[in-house]
């Protein structure tokens, strides 16, 4: 699994660490190397836009369960968040198409983004305030969450959206990389380097590995918790837009198990369940592995359902590692 944030060395030795051991890492080459040799179309240049582009929300999601989990806590909104906030954005954008397409692109955006950011402050209140357990409280807006979506427009899809969303979903650089690639690709910077490199990121850990002896060093605890569940739906309202992009519909549909991806994602990458450990690009391998996985099976004709037991037994072997490391360490 991955070294903890504490791990010293030059810049390579320091990327090392943050990628995790190298099984993540064999493990995603292996399933590149499965698929490619018995499915051919797997290594095609379209099935690589596709999947890369596809797994952007599952990396997004990933990252915001990164600082959740990193505290010892957990997030099982961030999908609802997802669907609730591509929702709000793809409504707000048809009903200002009046105004002009960019003018209801930007205000539906914006408050997609809005949207997450309010429920996941909601949700650091509830964890912070209320003093409720991140599990309880969030699956709770998971709930609420799922219902206003649907309420919204009684189950049904938004179209008619701003013809310019497109230019986000479909615009691909190159001829292999996407526009949500990009966009994914700055969050993962940005996120690296606040977790690595600021204060904030020391927060994280600390809150993680200890929390009381956090507090009394001078940490504003509370705080930095709502803070980090804040900005867990601020990510997850981005992975909504970018889905509302990619489809140019809003769906009450989607968003829908993608908690279990990201979970999924942050513990294979090396995140301990139990706080103060994980990485962001370990993570993105995990989440890497997840796309990659999904994508194979889809080409070989495998059944969607199928996809989401295998998710299912991905997390439980990565939550029984991580808990055999744990009482290892413990016993130690």
């Amino acid at each position: 699994m991955l070294p903890s944030s504490n791990s010293r060395g030059g810049s390579l030795s320091t990327l090392m660490q943050d990628i995790g051991d190298w099984w993540t890492v064999f493990i995603l080459a292996l399933l590149v190397i499965v698929f490619s040799v018995t499915s051919p179309g797997f290594f095609s240049s379209l099935n690589f836009v596709n999947t890369t582009v596809s797994a952007s929300n599952t990396i997004i999601l990933a990252v915001a369960e990164t600082f959740v989990i990193i505290t010892g806590g957990i997030d099982l909104s961030v999908g609802a968040v997802l669907g609730l906030s591509g929702m709000v954005g793809a409504d707000v954008m048809q009903s200002l198409l009046s105004y002009g397409d960019i003018t209801a692109l930007i205000i539906g955006l914006l408050a997609g983004l809005l949207t997450g950011l309010i429920l996941g402050a909601i949700n650091g209140l509830v964890v912070t305030v209320l003093e409720v357990t991140p599990f309880i409280a969030t699956l709770g807006m998971l709930g609420i969450a799922t219902g206003l979506t649907f309420l919204i427009t009684n189950g049904t899809d938004i179209v008619n959206l701003p013809l310019e969303l497109s230019t986000i979903g479909d615009a691909v650089l190159f001829n292999f990389l996407g526009v949500p690639v990009i966009i994914t690709a700055v969050v993962l910077v940005i996120a690296w380097y606040y977790l690595r490199k600021t204060r904030f990121g020391k927060y994280t850990y600390a809150v993680g590995s200890n929390s009381e002896g956090t507090r009394r060093s001078g940490v504003n605890v509370k705080y930095h918790l709502f803070k980090i569940y804040a900005l867990s739906g601020l990510l997850s309202g981005l992975a909504g837009m970018i889905i509302v992009a990619r489809i140019a519909t809003g769906s009450p549909l989607e968003g829908a198990n993608d908690e279990l991806n990201a979970i999924a994602s942050v513990v294979i990458g090396g995140a301990s369940l139990f706080g103060g450990r994980g990485t962001i690009l370990g993570s993105t391998v995990g989440a890497l592995i997840i796309s990659v996985l999904v994508s194979g099976l889809v080409i070989m004709g495998v059944q969607p359902y199928w996809q989401t037991v295998t998710i299912g037994i991905i997390i439980i072997l990565a939550v029984y590692i991580d808990q055999r490391r744990y009482r290892n360490r413990v016993l130690k």
